[in-house]
């Protein structure tokens, strides 16, 4: 996707700020003399005379909007297009810029153009953040989007190794764990020091509902070796640092949160599994600091609270303690309510709406 500063108003060449100018002042009531000078009719006239004329401009800009908004919503998608792109940065009405956006984006879906789609898609996303309707095209749109450009990569490149990668992500998302270690294999076997993708086996591995001993040591190696090949990749330390904690080794455990902690300073897991590992190891006043930094990247966590209270009462710090006790239970009570809120509204989902439930015939 194109930088979304590339479709900001602000993003103009000198050329095309005068371009603009120009048309806003004949809109406005301009004279043009001999081609070589503009002179503004508004130094001619009174300041109503002003008013009237920047009216009559508005007013135009909304019937053209109109306008094209009408040849759109017709199936005139080629005459509408050019006016709509221009239209939806310039009407002041929400209401017309948001069927502006839609019909232009549906346009440009639909007629062989997807690409300009992300100019509609970029003021639609900026203006209506949270307009279900929106938020629906949107997401239409990107997934009509990433499967165009999928067949792109598959027609230009079919032997490269992002087409390998691509085929494997899908097959994670499919939960085909084995399928998808083939292809990262293959990308291997092209590559094998390409950054990312000895992260991904092991993720492959380690992703299966049971994976053995032997595949989670495999998966081991793999991120061992991804941090080989790229030594700042937190998520990788991360891990590692997971699956020392399983194996209770601590020291290791240790080290690697800590040093994906400084490889990602916002990596929140990170620092609750730097602070319960020191937990484990006893040393307290030591996961007292990552604990408190995770308290504040995640306030809303029972675990942090909990951790963070047994790291308190191991230094001898009660009323710390006592506290984080407390907000530990009301965070776990808000976070039950939320999951009785969620299964509330699925069991309402499933029920036909405005019909009511009777109970069976006698």
């Amino acid at each position: 996707m194109a930088p979304a500063f590339l479709f900001s108003p602000n993003y103009q060449t000198h050329g095309e700020q005068v371009r603009l100018t120009t048309y806003n002042w004949q809109m406005a009531g301009c004279w043009r003399f001999s081609g070589v000078a503009l002179l503004s009719f508004s130094f001619l006239t009174s300041p109503s005379s002003q008013g009237q004329s920047q009216k009559r401009a508005a007013n135009n800009v909304g019937g053209e909007a109109e306008r094209a908004v009408s040849l759109a919503e017709n199936g005139q998608c080629t005459q509408a297009l050019p006016v709509l792109k221009k239209q939806i940065r310039q009407t002041p009405d929400k209401d017309l810029k948001k069927r502006i956006g839609l019909d232009g984006l549906r346009c440009a879906m639909t007629h062989n153009d997807p690409y300009k789609a992300l100019d509609y898609l970029d003021v639609l996303i900026h203006e209506f953040p949270r307009d279900p309707e929106v938020l629906y095209a949107a997401t239409h749109a990107f997934s009509d989007l990433s499967l165009r450009t999928s067949q792109d990569l598959m027609h230009e490149a079919p032997f490269s190794y992002q087409v390998h990668e691509l085929n494997a992500e899908a097959l994670e998302l499919q939960g085909k764990w084995d399928e998808a270690a083939v292809e990262y294999r293959k990308i291997l076997d092209i590559n094998p020091h390409l950054p990312g993708i000895h992260a991904r086996m092991g993720r492959v591995l380690l992703s299966k509902p049971q994976p053995s001993a032997t595949e989670v040591e495999q998966a081991k190696r793999n991120f061992e070796q991804e941090l080989e090949i790229d030594p700042r990749n937190a998520a990788a330390e991360y891990v590692l640092g997971e699956l020392a904690k399983e194996a209770k080794d601590w020291p290791t455990a240790i080290r690697h949160y800590s040093r994906a902690t400084k490889l990602d300073t916002g990596f929140s897991e990170a620092y609750l599994g730097l602070g319960s590992a020191l937990v484990s190891a006893k040393r307290f006043e030591d996961a007292i600091p990552p604990l408190e930094t995770y308290e504040k990247l995640a306030p809303d966590s029972p675990t942090g609270h909990y951790q963070l209270a047994l790291a308190y009462t191991g230094a001898g710090r009660k009323d710390d303690a006592n506290r984080e006790a407390a907000l530990q239970r009301q965070a776990a009570e808000s976070l039950e309510q939320v999951k009785r809120r969620i299964a509330e509204g699925l069991e309402q989902q499933k029920s036909p709406v405005g019909v009511e439930t009777q109970d069976p015939p006698k």
